[in-house]
């Protein structure tokens, strides 16, 4: 990946950071749904005015999709996926734990991944085979090799997706908190994948895969981290579940959620 992309990519998400900063406020509160689902589509569209005509100057030939809740396959090619606000819900309640998160996916594969938080000026890059980086410092994931000493965590991708992945999220809090010393639900999800790449926590995995996961996937595999299904094969776009790890620590994690897959394996 040209070190100009890389650049480019980087400035333009942090001026949607800075507009999306000057509309946050750790006084934000709504006073019911319609009201949240308002608040959080202005976020977007501010976020989306600036990023879209910006990308598309940096990459003219990729398209563009910023369904956050996206799933399955793409046309060969390249694409722009973004998230607007990750974390949206959390970002107009005043809380702190939300992001911008961009990712170049070719011919199905991440290949460049910004993620970025602005409240504290975090800046995690990624280019397929080049290493992840935090405000230019290279990551690697924790050397944990033991579940006991493990941070863990999982998240919710979308919201309202009904009781069944509701009961399958807590079985597998469950049976994550009999083995590991700390495990969080919490969104979004791209902030737990960076923390994963950053070494402070050491594993996440989800039982909802989007595409715009496709930017802390990256992360954590250049980090060193291992990402795959819940089989134990190779993380892909259309995976549907996945545990991202440290390397010493993945093995034992899918013996804990493999039995909580969805789908057993044929």
């Amino acid at each position: 990946m040209e070190e100009a992309v890389i650049a480019a990519t980087t400035a333009a998400v942090r001026r949607a950071g800075a507009r999306m900063s000057s509309r946050y406020s750790t006084q934000s509160r709504t006073s019911g749904l319609d009201e949240l689902v308002a608040a959080v589509r202005a976020n977007d569209a501010a976020v989306v005015d600036l990023l879209k005509p910006a990308l598309a100057e940096i990459r003219p030939s990729a398209r563009w999709l910023d369904d956050e809740h996206g799933s399955g396959p793409l046309e060969p090619g390249e694409w722009w996926l973004v998230d607007p606000v990750g974390g949206n819900m959390n970002a107009v309640h005043g809380m702190p734990d939300w992001n911008i998160g961009v990712s170049l996916v070719r011919d199905g594969r991440p290949v460049l991944a910004v993620v970025y938080f602005p409240l504290f000026d975090e800046m995690f890059t990624a280019t397929e085979g080049g290493g992840a980086f935090l405000n230019g410092v290279r990551l690697q994931v924790s050397d944990k090799t033991s579940l006991d000493g493990a941070l863990a965590g999982t998240g919710q991708a979308q919201p309202g997706q009904g009781p069944e992945m509701a009961d399958r999220v807590g079985a597998s809090y469950s049976a994550m908190a009999k083995e590991a010393l700390y495990v969080r639900i919490s969104v979004p999800v791209t902030h737990q994948l960076a923390q994963v790449a950053a070494g402070r926590m050491d594993l996440h995995w989800q039982h909802d895969n989007v595409r715009a996961h496709a930017s802390g996937v990256l992360l954590v595999q250049e980090a060193g981290g291992v990402v795959t299904d819940l089989d134990g094969k190779p993380w892909e776009l259309t995976t549907s579940e996945y545990l991202a790890a440290a390397p010493g620590v993945h093995a034992a994690a899918l013996d804990v959620l493999s039995p909580l897959r969805s789908t057993p394996a044929c």
